[in-house]
């Protein structure tokens, strides 16, 4: 007799595989921390099953991942917003940043992942300081993360010089290594805040350790001029011309390219997170992500840090890339809800390296699922489940979560955090933020 320890029954799946299947009435069988069996509801009337998920009224789906964020961040949430991105960046928050330590990027990422969790999201890809704390957040709390110091030429509040900057980053590797929830990767700032021999050194560090570099990229019109004044390139033809642009590469932002840049990003495989919001927020510019799609590249989502959004909500990201996109191009049939919806699961997955473990409902992935309640006003009636979850869902939506076979989250209940006692953590450091 075949059996499970979760049957997640009666609802409307949404596989998100390669042919975008639904199942009206369908099913999913989790066993420890894998997905098992994918089917109709009346498939898994003679399973043994431990326990049943009643997912009637409910989509059910890959978790959302979050292709970039600074988790951390959320504790600079609205500090200093409608400021250009250097002035925000030089005068508001690397003053801030100094004044952070281990504890405080601990629980203020604690609390981004309650958030996340509460949204819908399951994986979220972070560049931030002591990003041993963010790990051992995600870890506690029991949220997927791929995880990064953020290395750049002056001196880090964590880790002080490069030089430590790299053996910090050497021991996040060792420390994490086969865990089954965090992931590593090396992360690079930026063109304009590394030098080349520090840009070379961190992909000579993916390459040995087989792991994601990850770094901000083309992201302002004044970034891309100040490239260019110093190394006669783009930013994204001085990557290549340092021999960096690979399939593990991912690119963050990517707002102002070329279409020589766009031809390189595709002939080395490279990933990008989009960033909507933030690059909204920010008056960065639209990145060109239609022709990102039509050229064949991979592109996921992700939000940004909440001191540029103001929140951490995937399902608000995806409404703002297909609208703007549309309104960008004076064409409402580019990144239609399908298009969106894989940004941010498969494409996300496949964007951080781990395309083979989760981002869709599949036998032998990963069990990353969530809940959507339909149940709803603002859903009623539902035509389309896709186009709803694009246009018209809210992260509040979300009824349960699942990470790793685990459910951290159900009927709007965390399970895994103390959600006030994070939130009275995070005034405090607000008012310490506000005083200093």
């Amino acid at each position: 007799m075949k059996s499970a320890d979760i049957l997640i029954s009666n609802g409307i799946v949404l596989t998100l595989d390669d042919k975008n299947s639904q199942i009206k009435n369908g099913s999913v069988a989790v066993k420890k921390d894998k997905i098992v069996a994918v089917g109709n509801a009346d498939d898994f009337s003679s399973w043994k099953v431990s326990r049943i998920i009643d997912a009637r009224d409910c989509i059910v789906m890959p978790g959302l991942i979050n292709t970039h964020t600074h988790a951390a961040m959320i504790c600079f949430r609205g500090l200093a917003d409608d400021l250009p991105l250097t002035t925000w960046l030089n005068e508001y928050v690397f003053p801030a940043e100094a004044k952070l330590d281990e504890e405080k990027v601990y629980r203020a990422s604690l609390l981004a992942c309650a958030e996340m969790i509460l949204s819908g999201t399951t994986c979220f890809c972070d560049m931030y300081l002591y990003e041993d704390a963010v790990a051992r957040a995600a870890k506690d709390v029991g949220i997927r993360a791929v995880i990064g110091e953020v290395l750049y030429d002056f001196p880090s509040p964590n880790y002080g010089p490069i030089e430590k900057g790299f053996s910090y980053t050497e021991m996040l590797i060792e420390k994490w290594r086969d865990d089954p929830l965090i992931n590593i990767a090396v992360e690079p700032h930026s063109p304009y805040l590394c030098s080349p021999d520090l840009l070379k050194k961190a992909f000579s560090i993916t390459q040995a350790h087989n792991l994601p570099l990850v770094i901000h990229v083309s992201e302002t019109k004044s970034e891309v001029s100040g490239i260019r004044d110093k190394y006669g390139l783009t930013p994204i033809g001085h990557l290549a011309d340092l021999g960096i642009l690979a399939p593990n590469l991912l690119a963050c932002h990517c707002v102002v390219l070329t279409d020589e840049d766009i031809s390189l990003l595709h002939s080395f495989d490279v990933k990008v997170a989009h960033n909507p919001e933030s690059n909204m927020k920010l008056a960065s510019g639209i990145a060109p992500v239609p022709e990102l799609l039509k050229a064949g590249i991979c592109v996921g989502l992700g939000t940004d840090g909440c001191a540029s959004n103001n929140n951490l909500d995937m399902f608000c990201e995806m409404d703002t890339a297909a609208k703007l996109h549309k309104v960008d191009t004076y064409d409402p049939t580019v990144m239609d809800s399908t298009t969106v919806l894989r940004t941010g699961t498969i494409e996300a997955a496949r964007a951080l390296g781990l395309g083979k473990i989760t981002g869709s409902l599949e036998p032998g992935k990963k069990a990353d699922i969530i809940l959507l309640d339909t149940k709803k006003p603002h859903l009623t009636p539902m035509y389309n489940p896709t186009s709803h979850l694009v246009y018209a869902a809210m992260g509040s939506d979300v009824k349960t979560t699942i990470i790793n076979g685990e459910v951290v989250m159900e009927d709007r209940r965390l399970l895994t955090i103390d959600l006030e006692k994070t939130m009275d953590d995070i005034k405090k450091i607000a008012k310490d933020i506000r005083n200093a």
